[in-house]
């Protein structure tokens, strides 16, 4: 039934159910990542000095043309994190600013802002959004209440981590346009798991990764910035692009600043394009609806070994391929998490946020109903009866 099984190098023996967390990245993709790297190492000066360029520009506009937007306003960084951070070491906030965020966030990425808070003086809201959250208006809504008169950025997931919820970013985004705040959307988990439109998205800054849905090799994502507000991004790295000599610049202050780290191995961003060739050879939008078609039973499955009850309302559009269930309060969760690999084989996070046990399961293409029920058989053999 599961011809993709065989395209990825994933241990046969492991129920792998945690796609979100790294991606895994097919055959051919690894094979095109292979040949970059040859091709570096045949002739390294000839390679990073004059071929990169031209490489670089074609994988932007490829990837542009795959998020609707133009490869000229995203650069390639190693992933979300690293660009959350680029935008949040630019931007000129200071004592008395707040940046308006939600509890759902992504644990590294608001390390960032803390840390950049701590130097500057400026202040982080972080606006509840409950977990069994209601209509998406209700939650813009709900997340808007937090914006004050000195609110200056909003920082929001598109696809939560912890929670896996899809938000309203473009809702919020819009409303934030209005009120003249910026905005920066963590995509880390959108590209490859929901079709995109950035522009139609709104987002002033809009960071995400290619190595985890889209499936390209790891150390692969991007920054966009709309060519309105591109001249706020400083670089984190100040190397030749900064102030770039003629014979080397881009044509863009933006991705000069960005692109130029020094040398370093791009080509998990040369195969991005081969990671959106597999997708699109293989039907995606069918494997995404097979995927997403598999969720709703496979938590029900969860929540009558546990009986909590799910998180998301009756046909909620609110997850796609990613998804959590309640676990009950008195387990150790990551104990359950060890116990699953070691005894039973399956690969699946189990955590508590905000006082809450919760197990996430991701369903890529190479999953299939089987390694549903031998996760439903070990929740039966371990969680309390």
């Amino acid at each position: 039934m599961n011809n993709l099984k065989a395209q990825f190098l994933l241990d046969p023996e492991v129920a792998f159910l945690n796609h979100g967390s790294f991606g895994a990245t097919p055959r051919p993709v690894l094979e095109t990542y292979q040949r970059w790297q040859r091709a570096l190492e045949t002739e390294p000066v000839r390679f990073l000095a004059h071929d990169l360029p031209g490489h670089l520009s074609h994988a932007r506009r490829r990837l542009g043309d795959y998020l609707q937007v133009s490869g000229d306003d995203l650069v390639y960084v190693p992933n979300s994190t690293f660009g959350v951070n680029v935008v949040a070491r630019s931007l000129d906030l200071r004592p008395g600013d707040e940046v308006l965020t939600s509890d759902h966030e992504y644990g590294a990425c608001m390390k960032a802002w803390q840390f950049y808070s701590r130097r500057r003086g400026f202040e982080i809201v972080t606006q509840n959004i409950p977990l069994s959250a209601p209509a998406p208006d209700a939650v813009v809504d709900q997340f808007w209440a937090g914006v004050t008169e000195r609110t200056r950025v909003i920082f929001l997931s598109h696809i939560t981590s912890p929670t896996a919820r899809r938000l309203p970013v473009a809702a919020i985004c819009a409303r934030a346009r209005a009120a003249g705040i910026l905005t920066l959307v963590d995509g880390a988990h959108a590209p490859g798991q929901i079709p995109l439109d950035l522009v139609a998205t709104g987002a002033d800054f809009y960071t995400g990764n290619a190595h985890k849905w889209l499936c390209s090799p790891k150390g692969a994502g991007f920054l966009y910035a709309r060519p309105e507000v591109q001249h706020l991004v400083a670089p984190l790295i100040v190397g030749w692009g900064w102030e770039a000599d003629p014979a080397f610049t881009t044509g863009s202050t933006f991705r000069d600043n960005l692109e130029w780290l020094g040398t370093n191995d791009l080509s998990a961003y040369l195969s991005v394009p081969a990671a959106i060739d597999f997708q699109a050879e293989h039907n995606w939008p069918a494997v995404r609806r097979r995927c997403h078609a598999m969720l709703p039973d496979a938590l029900a499955a969860v929540e009558a070994v546990t009986g909590l009850a799910t998180v998301y309302p009756a046909g909620s559009a609110a997850y796609h391929q990613m998804a959590v269930a309640r676990l009950p309060a008195g387990i150790d969760p990551l104990h359950l998490h060890t116990t699953l690999y070691n005894q039973f084989r399956i690969e699946i996070p189990c955590y508590n946020w905000a006082g809450q046990n919760l197990i996430r399961l991701s369903i890529q293409g190479y999953n299939d109903a089987q390694d549903i029920a031998r996760l439903i058989a070990a929740l039966q053999a371990l969680l309390p009866g």
